[in-house]
Parts: C-alpha cells; sequence; structure tokens
C-alpha cells in the first residue's frame, strides 16, 4: 500500500539523515529526481483535464461562472489566511526578547530571493501567464499558462459541437493513457520521499531550528487551527468532514510532507477529487488556479514571519503600518504565485515595499524556512481541495452521494481514472 511505503520511507530517511548526515545530503536527488517525475506529467494532466471538461459543460457561460467563483472564494480565504497569521503573530509574539540588531545581520545571504522578488511584479506576473508560443506553455512548467492554453483549446473544442467529438472522445483516451503514466511514477513516491527526507534532516539538522523553534510551533500550530476550524467550518457547511478528507488525501499529504512540494500531489489529487464526485472540469479549473492564487499556508507564513522579523529587531509596528503590511501582501502574495520557493520570495517582496521592517531580517528565518516549507505545502493542498468541493456545491455539481462513498472509502460507482 502506497500510503505505508511513504510513512515508512518518510521516517527512514529523518533517520539516516540524523545519524548519518553526509550520506542523507547526498540522497537529494532522489527526491528532487521523483518531483521532476511529477511535474513531467503535471502540463498534460491539467491540459487534458481542463479542456475535455469545459469541451464537456453545458455551455460556456458556466466555464466563466466558476472561474469566478474560485476566484471569488480564493480571495476571502487568502485574507482570511493573512490575516489570522497577523493575529497569531502578536498574540504568541515569537520574536520578543531576541533584541536583533538588523545591522548584525549578513544580507548576503538573502540577496538573490529579495532580486528574484523585484523581478515579479504584479503586471510581469500577468504577461507571464501568455507563454512565447503554445508549445511553450508545456515546456515551461508554468501551471497557469498551461491553464490558459487549455482553457483556450477547451473552449474552442466545445464550439465545434459534434465535428469536435472525435477530438474530445480521443482525448478522453489519452487522459487515460497520462494518468497511466502518473500511475507508474508513483511507484517512486517511497524512494523521492526517503531521499529528500534524509536530504532536509542531514543538510538542516536539528541543531539549525535553535531558538526559532517557537516560531516553527507557532506556525505549525497556526496552520492546524485554520485547517480544522475555518476549513473545518466550511467543510461541514457543504456537508462533509474535514477529517474525513484528510483520511481520504493520505497519500497525497504524504508525498508533500517528504517532497516539501505541493505539486508533486497534484495529479494524484485532481483525481482523487474527480473520484469523489468533483465534476472534471470544476476541477480541472479550481485546482491548478487554487495553486497559484489560493496558498493559505504560503499567506500564513508571509505575515508571522514578518512581524516574528519586526518583534525580533525591536520595530514596532503600529496598527497602520500592519493593515498596510497586510494589503502589500494581499498583492505580492499574487505577484511571485507560481514561483519556486515562493513563500520566501514573496515574503521578500513584502518586506522591501515596507520598508519599517528591515529585509535583511529574513536572514534569520533563511536557515528554518526548509523546515515550514512542508506545512506551507500540506496547507495549500487541503485549502485547494477544499475549494474545488465548495465550488462544485456552488455550482450545484456535487455528487453528494460519490462524495460520502469516497470519504467513507466505500466502492464508488463512476470513478476518473485511478492512479493508486
Amino acid at each position: 500500500m502506497l500510503y505505508l511505503q511513504v510513512v515508512a520511507a518518510v521516517i527512514a530517511g529523518i533517520v539516516v539523515g540524523y545519524f548519518f548526515p553526509g550520506f542523507g545530503t547526498s540522497l537529494r536527488p532522489l527526491g528532487d529526481g521523483f518531483v521532476k517525475l511529477i511535474k513531467m506529467v503535471i502540463a498534460p494532466v491539467i491540459f487534458l483535464t481542463v479542456s475535455t471538461g469545459i469541451a464537456g459543460m453545458a455551455d460556456l457561460k458556466q466555464t466563466g461562472r466558476v472561474a469566478g467563483k474560485a476566484m471569488s472564494y480564493f480571495l476571502l480565504f487568502s485574507t482570511l489566511a493573512l490575516i489570522i497569521g497577523m493575529i497569531v503573530a502578536n498574540v504568541v509574539r515569537p520574536g520578543s526578547g531576541l533584541n536583533i540588531d538588523p545591522a548584525s545581520l549578513d544580507a548576503s545571504s538573502i540577496r538573490s530571493f529579495v532580486t528574484e522578488a523585484h523581478s515579479h511584479t504584479f503586471t510581469e506576473f500577468l504577461m507571464h501567464i501568455i507563454p512565447t508560443t503554445t508549445a511553450g506553455a508545456f515546456t515551461s512548467g508554468e501551471i497557469l499558462q498551461v491553464l490558459l492554453i487549455s482553457i483556450l483549446f477547451g473552449i474552442s473544442l466545445a464550439q465545434m459541437g459534434k465535428a469536435g467529438e472525435k477530438i474530445l472522445d480521443f482525448f478522453k483516451s489519452l487522459t487515460e493513457l497520462v494518468f497511466g503514466v502518473v500511475r507508474l511514477v508513483m511507484y517512486a513516491a517511497p524512494v523521492g520521499a526517503f531521499g529528500a527526507m534524509a536530504f532536509t534532516v542531514g543538510r538542516f539538522g536539528v541543531s539549525s531550528i535553535g531558538n526559532l523553534v517557537l516560531l516553527i510551533l507557532t506556525f505549525y500550530l497556526t496552520a492546524i487551527l485554520f485547517i480544522v476550524l475555518i476549513l473545518g467550518v466550511v467543510a461541514r457547511l457543504v456537508g462533509f468532514n474535514i477529517f474525513s478528507l484528510l483520511r481520504y488525501l493520505k497519500e497525497e499529504l504524504l508525498i508533500v510532507l517528504g517532497t516539501s512540494s505541493s505539486e508533486s500531489a497534484l495529479p494524484g489529487l485532481i483525481s482523487k477529487l474527480e473520484n469523489a464526485g468533483c465534476p472534471q472540469g470544476i476541477v480541472g479549473l479550481v485546482v491548478p488556479m487554487g495553486y497559484s492564487f489560493n496558498l493559505d499556508g504560503t499567506n500564513i507564513y508571509m505575515t508571522l514571519s514578518a512581524l516574528f522579523i519586526a518583534q525580533a529587531t525591536n520595530v514596532h509596528l503600529g496598527l497602520g503600518e500592519q493593515v498596510a503590511l497586510l494589503l502589500v501582501a494581499m498583492v505580492s502574495s499574487k505577484g511571485a504565485a507560481g514561483v519556486t520557493g515562493a513563500g520566501f520570495i514573496t515574503l521578500a517582496a513584502t518586506l522591501s515595499v515596507v520598508p519599517s521592517v528591515p529585509v535583511a531580517g529574513m536572514a534569520l528565518i533563511l536557515g528554518i524556512d526548509r523546515f515550514m516549507s512542508e506545512c506551507r505545502s500540506l496547507t495549500n493542498l487541503i485549502g485547494n481541495a477544499v475549494a474545488a468541493i465548495v465550488v462544485s456545491r456552488w455550482e450545484n455539481s456535487l455528487d453528494k452521494q460519490q462524495l460520502r462513498n469516497a470519504l467513507e472509502n466505500k466502492k464508488i460507482s463512476h470513478q476518473a481514472p485511478e492512479i493508486y
């Protein structure tokens, strides 16, 4: 069973990294290789899922309506995540007492992140969604570029009517083929999780956490509360239990935990949401969009880390300055969306615009960022799973019985291609 294999691999990776740090560090290619294998199939999975889903919708107006509802949901809960991170930082104050002089910090270690953050303005981000060529969207690895091409092809296919039926059938056959490839790649998940975890523990070690452990614990507890309380209430209103959803997605969550990459679970997430009664077209739109616009974990991390740096360097931020920080974070979290290491880069972009908090303070959390990236990715994944179910419910397209069967691990009558 994949779940047990990944659990064993993660534990083994931690043991190897702790007792044999040099060897554990050398295992990084195993984790990186698995993530690359998954990223290799993400583009065709998104293209085929979205294009066939849109072509199969009752009318094209539904496509725009679904996208609009998804963006409204993303804006609401992304903002809520930012606010929660800010509230917790003010209550717990994890940076208080460190009394660090910003001038004593080595800013050279974070200079590359600041440079990359400046190179991803919101306007450039919007222009970057448009690929240079159609083929380029599939080779660039940019999810939003593939999503744009998929939407255009899906709309065009829907407008062809009967003439497009043969193409649609061909695309559906290709979908089964691609998910077959995903199934083969997933056999390597335990190896990838083992290598990635061994590298993380071996390279950074427990000692690198040091006196920043309070920030890490605060972030993890805040993310857990967000999932259990906020997303839990949303789930209950829609008609399902958040813990049942977590059990249903346990393989994907463990893969994300092992690899620190939410993209590694994207194909599996899409397939499982379809199996749980969410229409293919809605899943295909909401989930890829959410990977760039619905980053709940990243947003909690941003405001929590920004205020931690301010507290650690004895910078007092009034309510007005904190609100300004929140507004900047709302924009910058979209401007750097989809960028590798987006959490740290987005934080750099936010602090660069808010002069009150020293950007050099990011050097304080650089060493522990890897330990928080797993939680960011896990929270982002769960948030997008809930979003897809909610939007499906808003569209009155959610098969409640199929969702109940999936979450209760009962046999499902009509499934999308399985990958496990």
